[in-house]
């Protein structure tokens, strides 16, 4: 099979495609014939060996798919439409994956759209629904708003009966976070200001924060009492720290959201997830914006678009 193997750890330019061995699936695992492959930003932070999964190289990175079941593990079929979270392998011609991690695919969800679903989808599901214990009619900003979790945030927020507010980093970038359903969008630079005019004194309940940086104090400040923070992850490339106090005196939580370390030893969890998900899927409140699309030759550009923050919706490869 064809495959984007990582090289050398020296970033997105070290990713060159080869031929590969087919991936042998074990006990419990479907193998399945890639249509696409969603990018993420761990995928990015492979190529640099930053990633708590460190794999020796050369390896094949991809942790989200979109496919055709080609050997079955029970409770699927040959043939069978599928989404799937393979967690490393997925930029492959075929990947195995436990079937715990393999989600049947309505057939009205193109495979584009589905690739971009089972990392996103299911981290921002468990960042709203478990750890930030989101209710309907809550007010939600959200961060990096034009990117695959950002844009996931936003529709699931909304599907959920909450008022998001999004916060993009240019106005080019304005229009997908708007199509990902957000009220209102605000430019990252002079955010709390503007954050203020829309929500006065009172505040957000609560903030979606994949982004880090030197934004994370301003998004506290932007919280009303009891507002909780959800540190998803640091695409800005600093983590940033708290001082405490200002947490003791508004009441306020920040909340960090592990979704890949919680489903370790809850392998049921996932499968779970989507099914809470899937009606909304198949209605289309839930959609993958896709931004990008890359055959597998051009995966360094596809990586460097997130590595720059140049996004604006889901970066997707093609076998």
């Amino acid at each position: 099979m064809r495959a984007v193997q990582i090289t050398e750890l020296t970033g997105p330019d070290s990713v060159r495609v080869a031929d590969a061995e087919d991936p042998a699936p074990g006990p419990g695992q479907v193998l399945i014939e890639v249509r696409a492959a969603g990018v993420t930003f761990p995928d990015v932070l492979m190529t640099r060996g930053e990633y708590q999964i460190k794999p020796d190289p050369p390896f094949v990175p991809g942790s989200e798919v979109a496919g055709v079941v080609r050997e079955a593990a029970e409770g699927f079929e040959q043939g069978q439409r599928v989404a799937a979270f393979p967690g490393i392998g997925g930029f492959a011609e075929l990947a195995a994956v436990d079937a715990e991690r393999v989600f049947p695919l309505p057939e009205q969800v193109p495979f584009d759209a589905a690739a971009g679903m089972p990392m996103n989808y299911l981290t921002v599901h468990f960042a709203l629904a478990r750890r930030g214990r989101l209710r309907a009619g809550e007010t939600v900003l959200v961060h990096g708003a034009s990117g695959g979790v950002g844009t996931a945030a936003v529709q699931l927020a909304s599907v959920l009966g909450a008022r998001v507010i999004a916060v993009v980093s240019q106005e080019s970038k304005v229009e997908a976070a708007r199509s990902a359903g957000a009220q209102h969008v605000v430019l990252a630079e002079g955010f709390r200001d503007a954050v203020a005019e829309l929500v006065g004194k009172r505040g957000v309940d609560l903030v979606v924060d994949p982004v880090g940086g030197d934004r994370f104090t301003d998004s506290l400040r932007t919280l009303r009492d009891e507002g909780r923070l959800l540190v998803i992850g640091f695409t800005a490339g600093e983590i940033p720290t708290v001082k405490v106090n200002r947490l003791l005196l508004n009441n306020l939580d920040v909340v960090g959201v592990g979704w890949g370390a919680f489903c370790g030893s809850r392998p049921e969890y996932p499968r779970q997830q989507w099914q809470e998900l899937l009606p909304h899927v198949e209605s289309g409140g839930l959609r993958t914006l896709v931004g990008s699309t890359h055959p597998f030759q051009d995966a360094a550009h596809a990586l460097r678009e997130l590595d720059q923050r140049r996004a604006a919706g889901k970066v997707l490869l093609r076998p």
